[in-house]
């Protein structure tokens, strides 16, 4: 899979109509371009407007110049397929230090790429297992991070497959067992 496309930087690639994932509102349209007026500043700066599919009454204002605020394509059909497929040999983040785990789950989670989430989804699973069969509950932390990162990965796979969330939970498995 061609990893540029998921760059998770903001360029002048994007076009209005363009579907674009934020870390923080998932799923966004981009609505316009447009100039606003900067504080202290005789420049205007160009900005996209994005508004989350889930939230149209919401309007976010990205820099069109920035990588401070990252977005990046949403993907289509085909690059959804191909993540899906990759999911059996994609790596598991294992990290043992709880502080260091944490940094890696936020960091995975703002990247917005399919892959990172897949690896600390993996990771929390695995450590769900181990502290089950050690008789422990699983911990706050990764129940949080676990919630975000699904919610992420599945909302975009779903949108770009045409499918709601149980749908694709089916496909995944349906696709991964197939592949064994």
């Amino acid at each position: 899979m061609d990893m540029k496309a998921f760059d998770g930087g903001v360029s002048g690639m994007f076009e209005i109509g363009d579907y674009v994932i934020n870390a923080n509102n998932g799923i966004c349209k981009i609505e316009d371009k447009v100039h606003l007026d900067l504080p202290m500043s005789d420049k205007k700066k160009l900005y996209y407007m994005i508004v989350p599919i889930k939230e149209k009454s919401t309007k976010l204002y990205i820099p069109v110049d920035s990588d401070k605020q990252r977005i990046r394509k949403a993907l289509d059909e085909v690059q959804a397929l191909e993540v899906i497929d990759e999911i059996p040999r994609i790596e598991a983040v294992w990290i043992s230090n709880d502080k260091q785990r944490e940094q890696r789950y936020k960091e995975a989670i703002f990247s917005c790429e399919p892959k990172q989430l897949v690896g600390i989804l993996k990771c929390m699973y695995m450590r769900n297992q181990q502290r089950n069969a050690e008789g422990k509950k699983n911990t706050t932390i990764d129940e949080r991070y676990f919630k975000i990162a699904e919610n992420n990965l599945y909302s975009e796979l779903a949108f770009a497959m045409h499918k709601d969330k149980d749908e694709l939970r089916q496909l995944i498995t349906d696709r991964i067992h197939a592949k064994e």
